[in-house]
């Protein structure tokens, strides 16, 4: 019988089906941070329970860091409350902990893939949303609650309802200053920020293998601001190439054997899908959003839709949302003046970013009014970064380059942009107060926040690319 890739996966994993409920599902590998494992901890303590499989979980803190001066005490105290919480419960129970100072410690979903534990053919939990980026190596990777989450640290299994199947496939060549953030916000204008509720959804096409490993997870990452439980793309030769060698990947006849295992990894040629979409890259610009879901994004050249355009059951929301963000309806977005830029996140912090923002930016200046903040996703993008040279580019052209944390991408930290102020973000989510009481949030690829950090404005970079 043909099957998906992701019904191969799940298969495999699949410990006891429960007559009329959920699934109890095998769990690979279980990454926790800060925020959603305290409670976690105290409850397998309250019942007097050990961890399962502490070598199966890898810790890092993230979301409360502060991204300048590390090396000195957290001044927000429930940052650091977390922080200490989950270095003592780490000690405590024998798990691996990266966390401040430490070369591996970053943002929880960049370490994972760049360390290797992140590999083909896997079921991963964590207690964050946007672990659908791991699902880029084809595997099943989706974010869970924290009575999961201590579910998994008894049993190593988590039980879980299967999903409905959708695959999105986009073929052609992107344009010019189109990145894999542009392909993602581009689906999501069409389908809608609730368009894959219930599915896990598999990408393909030639567009997304035409992607790096870094684009491929971007993609991954915003699945679930579409809705759905995990978003995987089938992994091939380009997968296998980015896996091979880091340290904690298989070595020697180990990646013989697992390398067999990986190809096998692919939706067969007559599996079904319970929806299926089909868009065209040449259709696809650079993106911006100007609402306050990531669902509210057109083309950079476009006008934001008009009250009168959007279907009647949301307008009351979209009216709301215009009066948020201080966007008039049916106005172009172009030209839109920013404040801040950050360039950072689970999405968009990896060293491709990195490069490619320091190659459009070297020899320019920032805008004298705007802000721009840089934030590597792991300490090794920080210290490749500085390898590189890519943080004398940043120096030149005025923008800070910090130290690793989720950082802008949410106000969990020190890190916040002011009310009213407008920051084009290279993060996931542009609710309101995501960044800040009263932020207003633009959601964009980097190439799009180093325009507009060079203008002050919302600009094509399209354009900026082919005048020069």
């Amino acid at each position: 019988m043909s099957k998906t890739l992701f019904e191969k996966i799940w298969d495999r994993h699949l410990v006891k089906t429960i007559e009329d409920g959920p699934s109890v599902l095998y769990i690979d590998k279980h990454l926790i941070h800060e925020v959603t494992s305290p409670q976690a901890f105290a409850g397998i303590e309250k019942r007097g329970l050990k961890i399962f499989r502490p070598d199966s979980i890898v810790a890092t803190a993230d979301h409360n860091v502060p991204t300048k001066d590390q090396h000195l005490p957290i001044k927000e105290e429930l940052g650091r409350i977390q922080v200490d919480t989950l270095i003592n419960n780490c000690k405590n129970h024998g798990i691996e902990l990266y966390g401040l100072g430490h070369p591996y410690q970053g943002i929880v979903h960049v370490i994972g893939p760049e360390l290797g534990i992140t590999q083909p053919g896997m079921t991963i939990v964590c207690g964050d949303s946007h672990t659908s980026t791991h699902g880029a190596f084809g595997s099943i990777a989706f974010g869970i609650g924290t009575s999961e989450v201590e579910m998994v640290f008894a049993t190593q299994c988590v039980l879980q309802t299967k999903p409905k199947q959708m695959r999105i496939n986009v073929n052609g060549k992107l344009g010019p200053g189109v990145l894999s953030k542009d392909i993602v916000l581009y689906i999501l204008s069409k389908i809608s920020a609730s368009g894959a509720t219930g599915y896990a959804v598999e990408y393909a096409g030639d567009s997304f293998k035409s992607l790096s490993m870094e684009g491929r997870m971007t993609v991954c990452n915003m699945s679930i601001e579409m809705g759905a439980r995990c978003g995987l793309i089938a992994p091939d030769q380009t997968t296998f190439d980015y896996v091979e060698g880091r340290t904690f990947a298989p070595k020697g006849q180990e990646w013989d054997q697992k390398l067999l295992e990986w190809k096998s990894l692919f939706s067969d040629e007559n599996a079904v899908f319970d929806k299926e979409f089909f868009f065209d890259a040449a259709d696809i610009e650079p993106m911006i959003t100007y609402g306050t879901n990531p669902g509210m994004g057109i083309g950079v050249n476009d006008f934001v839709p008009s009250k009168e355009s959007v279907d009647e059951k949301d307008r009351a929301s979209f009216v709301k949302a215009m009066e948020y963000m201080g966007i008039k309806p049916g106005a172009a977005i172009s030209g839109q003046k920013i404040d801040y830029v950050f360039i950072g996140s689970c999405t968009n912090s990896r060293i491709e970013d990195l490069r490619l923002v320091a190659e459009f930016v070297i020899g320019k200046k920032k805008a004298d009014d705007v802000e721009v903040w840089i934030v590597p996703g792991s300490k090794q993008v920080e210290q490749q970064a500085i390898a590189e040279g890519i943080d004398k580019v940043f120096q030149a052209a005025g923008f800070q380059l910090r130290q690793p944390g989720c950082s802008a991408c949410l106000a969990m930290n020190e890190d916040k942009i002011p009310a009213g102020k407008y920051c084009i973000s290279t993060s996931n989510r542009n609710f309101e107060g995501r960044q800040g009481a009263g932020a207003r949030t633009l959601l964009a690829s980097p190439l799009m926040a180093a325009a507009a950090a060079i203008t002050g404005r919302v600009t094509d970079v399209s354009q900026l690319i082919n005048n020069e």
